[in-house]
């Protein structure tokens, strides 16, 4: 995709401010959800319906090999920010994954560095103002670009700063790029997003409070702080019940059924969307209301 001129950026941001007017104030960290609703609703009524366009014209084979292609691109930007967050071995990793997939690889074509078992992470500028502690604001919708936050926005720019695309000299073929790896990143995500259809329920809302805690998750590598209910701060309380009291409420202790938990496991994909962190495969990272949906349907059952 090519950059946004000064002047469309301009009357976005002020349409970013006129919608935050409007907010329904529903969740917090969502102050301009009018404006996020109507970029939503743009996107799945424009973007989607190229994206399945690309799906259905490109094969298989020649889309996994575009994904690869950018992917191995995207691993200059992962790398620059793993030594910003000052994680050494990941760094070398990711680093190592560079030069594997653009030598024995064919330039990022085949992703051979999954297969010797150099992982593949997600770590962008947005991220490591999060690692150091910096908020990264509230929650944005971008057209084509889709579900941020302020400081992801703000990290998506420096980012792209260092994009190996930028290097391009001929101004229509970087430009071409550009759109090819949003729209394919966009595509990839379509099957995923039919799960949210078999749902009852705001699908802006949910997909929403999902990518929170999916970047949550990964601002704190998988292992965010624990968020305390309000039926848990109960229990923490002191009990003020007397002696006698306690004695009475004794009961023999009985064998109890451990719940069963449908988790999910979060996925990484190059796209800033919720919907890429959702498969069908056990993890301790999962957004807690997707877990609570699947766990609902798999009672009805």
């Amino acid at each position: 995709m090519m950059p946004i001129p000064k002047v469309q950026l301009s009357l976005l941001l002020t349409s970013l401010a006129l919608g935050g007017c409007a907010s329904t104030g529903h969740n917090p960290k969502d102050p301009f959800e009018s404006f996020n609703r109507g970029m939503y609703q743009f996107n799945d009524t424009v973007v989607k319906p190229v994206a399945k366009g690309y799906n259905a014209v490109v094969p298989t084979a020649g889309k996994m090999m575009i994904s690869n292609v950018f992917s191995n691109l995207n691993d200059v930007i992962v790398a620059a920010n793993d030594l910003l967050q000052l994680k050494i071995v990941q760094a070398v990793s990711d680093t190592g994954r560079i030069v594997v997939n653009t030598t024995v690889g064919l330039y990022g074509l085949a992703d051979v560095a999954t297969m010797v078992g150099l992982k593949k992470h997600n770590e962008d500028f947005g991220l490591t103002l999060g690692y150091w502690g910096i908020s990264s604001g509230p929650y944005l919708v971008w057209p084509v670009l889709g579900a941020r936050l302020v400081g992801g926005s703000v990290g998506l720019y420096v980012d792209s700063r260092t994009r190996m695309m930028r290097k391009m000299k001929h101004v229509n073929a970087r430009n071409d790029a550009y759109v090819v790896d949003y729209l394919s990143q966009y595509a990839a995500l379509l099957d995923r997003e039919n799960l949210l259809n078999e749902a009852a329920i705001d699908r802006y809302a949910f997909m929403r409070d999902a990518y929170l805690q999916h970047r949550q998750s990964l601002v704190y590598d998988g292992n965010p702080p624990r968020e305390k209910y309000d039926d848990e701060e109960e229990d923490s309380k002191p009990d003020k019940r007397s002696p006698n009291d306690k004695d009475k409420s004794v009961q023999p202790p009985t064998t109890e059924a451990a719940p069963v938990a449908v988790p999910v496991v979060v996925e990484t994909l190059p796209i800033e969307s919720p919907v890429a962190a959702f498969s069908t495969e056990p993890s301790a990272t999962t957004p807690a209301v997707w877990r609570v949906w699947v766990s609902q349907r798999e009672g009805i059952r």
